[in-house]
């Protein structure tokens, strides 16, 4: 897991260069990326579902509109997985999720440590409903101890922290839904279903369920302006 923390930033820069220009990923591309993370399917795999995307693409006689969404390489992204996992098993090799990964760089203590203290400071600071106000409190707390911790540990697992912190953002995440409205809610989920609208026959309907989950997380996370913890997000 260690050097697999670059997913998403692998996965954007390499849309990006295909796509041609430095289009920023929107909050459908996040969750969409998010999903496909957490569904384990390796990086490789969506490198090549992208490359495959775009080929398809650049053969098309007329090109009046552009990719705008990292969602037009999911069909070819799941169909590579699928491959991959198929040609693993029959080769008798592990599909690994990291395949593919660049080693990483940045995810030093020091680095890390400090990815933690900021997202602290955002915490103690954020304007949220009260019933999540202690809840960012006591989070902002354990991140600095969780800080101070990685300062004087000469090693981390890199993994046991990641749990940890995925542990904290599940609970503020519960929360901050239990204290939304439900119009709010309803709003969101509304926004959610007009950009997934396009994709719907692209994707198993098992993604547009998660993606929608994802999406609905992280427009909430915006807007309140709370910071994800996860270090998939350094």
């Amino acid at each position: 897991m260690e050097n697999y923390f670059n997913y998403f930033t692998e996965i954007e820069e390499h849309f990006q260069r295909r796509r041609g220009t430095g289009l920023l990923l929107n909050t459908l591309d996040w969750a969409l990326i998010e999903t496909w993370k957490d569904a384990g399917i390796p990086l490789e795999a969506v490198m090549r579902g992208i490359d495959e995307a775009f080929d398809r693409y650049d053969k098309r006689p007329s090109k009046t509109r552009k990719v705008n969404s990292l969602a037009y390489c999911a069909q070819e992204v799941l169909a590579t997985a699928e491959e991959m996992k198929e040609a693993a098993a029959g080769s008798g090799a592990p599909a690994s999720a990291s395949a593919g990964v660049k080693p990483d760089t940045g995810f030093e203590n020091a680095s890390v440590a400090d990815f933690l203290l900021r997202n602290a400071d955002v915490l103690a600071r954020v304007s949220v409903p009260a019933a999540v106000q202690q809840l960012t409190l006591d989070a902002a707390q354990n991140l600095r101890e969780m800080a101070d911790a990685l300062r004087q540990a000469p090693e981390t697992r890199l993994e046991d922290l990641e749990r940890r912190l995925t542990v904290m953002e599940e609970k503020l995440m519960a929360a901050l839904l239990a204290s939304t409205s439900d119009d709010e809610l309803v709003s969101v989920r509304a926004e959610a279903d007009r950009e997934l609208a396009p994709y719907r026959r692209k994707m198993p309907g098992a993604q547009i369920d998660q993606l929608q989950k994802q999406y609905i997380n992280k427009r909430l996370l915006e807007r309140h302006k709370l910071p994800r913890l996860s270090l998939f997000y350094m």
